[in-house]
């Protein structure tokens, strides 16, 4: 009992010494993690332990506070850690490839810790892959198809040199579809499209924004893909912004919608019938876009939305002459070209998008 006691103490010394790295998880960097892999001498999260569960092979999970610890597995401990596990297998990850944080979703932790520890595929050892080849990449992907019912294996090309990604469907000669890098952008949509490798492509065409819904039963080919998109993106981003410092082209690679549901909107004139619009706001680029349906292809249309002092403003009420026959929760986003009306379920989505909203309007 005695050196139950005076090993956890030291391993919790351990979690907390300075400069060790040890104070958050090795994998997604959550604070104070509870959990440790013996194997590799790391401490991590709750969650990330799961994953590490799973790996048998290559990682042994314990409880740091709850597990009895051997002094020889102290010892082990304090002679690697987080720091320098970091050293060690994230030696080598590219500028592109996303490092998932805790909210992010399943397969984008577990495909990270699989690459680092099963794949070694940062290790010192590898050759750096240069992002034009990286962004170079061809392969099945199952597609959601036009009438949001099925999904249908579709050939993917994806090419960082020609600056392109097609798809095509099986009857086609040609690409049913031939996707600038410019204005093109990847996120997982776990819970929209209803599978755990869901990937949403967006991107933009005459003017008008188009979604592809598709995923892969690899959970390693979904998340291989998804790198390869932002490889391609940021050898677009380094030949046309050359001047662009890297940690402000990281951001633009690739971004989630910074919030995404339905409200009810009104047209033009303001005595239209409101009608139920699924919303996504992409405050990189400041759109406020809509949808009929979560899951359509095209957009039915969008909002910019630009600064404060350029005559933009969220309020929470009605303008003047228009009337809504629902009690129900009001936004009215102005424009210096019109006033927009959008209707919410609740007080509580009412605030959300109004903040949402107003961060746009007061970022720079």
């Amino acid at each position: 009992a005695m050196d139950y006691e005076r090993n956890k103490a030291l391993l919790l010394e351990l979690q907390r010494a300075a400069g060790s790295g040890n104070d958050r998880c090795a994998d997604c960097g959550d604070p104070d993690p509870e959990w440790a892999s013996c194997k590799l001498g790391i401490f991590i999260c709750l969650n990330c332990s799961g994953i590490h569960r799973d790996l048998p092979e290559i990682s042994r999970v314990k409880s740091i506070r709850l597990d009895f610890w051997e002094s020889n597995l102290i010892e082990f401990m304090r002679n690697h850690g987080n720091l320098w596990a970091k050293a060690k297998f994230e030696a080598k990850v590219p500028p592109y490839y996303y490092i998932p944080k805790s909210c992010d979703c399943l397969v984008l932790r577990q495909q990270w810790i699989r690459a680092k520890y099963e794949r070694g595929e940062f290790l010192d050892t590898q050759v750096c892959q240069d992002p034009c080849s990286a962004g170079s990449r061809e392969g099945c992907l199952w597609k959601l198809g036009k009438g949001r019912k099925q999904f249908q294996k579709r050939q993917f090309l994806l090419s960082a040199r020609e600056g392109v990604m097609k798809y095509y469907s099986k009857e086609s000669k040609g690409p049913k579809a031939v996707i600038s890098v410019e204005t093109l952008n990847a996120m997982f949509q776990v819970e929209k499209i209803g599978h755990s490798h869901g990937l949403q492509i967006t991107y933009i065409t005459d003017g008008q924004t188009r979604n592809l819904f598709v995923y892969h039963e690899s959970g390693k080919e979904i998340v291989d893909w998804f790198n390869a998109i932002r490889a391609a993106r940021y050898h677009y981003l380094k030949t046309t912004f050359p001047n662009v410092p890297e940690p402000e082209l990281i951001p633009r690679i690739t971004r989630n919608f910074a919030k995404e549901g339905y409200m009810e909107k009104t047209g033009p004139k303001q005595k239209e019938v409101f009608k139920v619009r699924w919303f996504c706001l992409d405050s990189q680029e400041r759109n406020l876009i809509y949808f009929k349906n979560p899951l359509d292809e095209c957009a039915r249309g969008q909002v910019f939305i630009g600064r404060r002092e350029e005559g933009y403003e969220v309020r929470d009420d009605l303008p003047q002459k228009v009337w809504a026959k629902k009690k129900k929760p009001v936004i009215t986003l102005v424009t210096p070209v019109r006033e927009f009306v959008f209707i919410c379920e609740s007080d509580w989505k009412q605030r959300e998008w109004m903040d949402a909203l107003n961060r746009v309007i007061t970022q720079l």
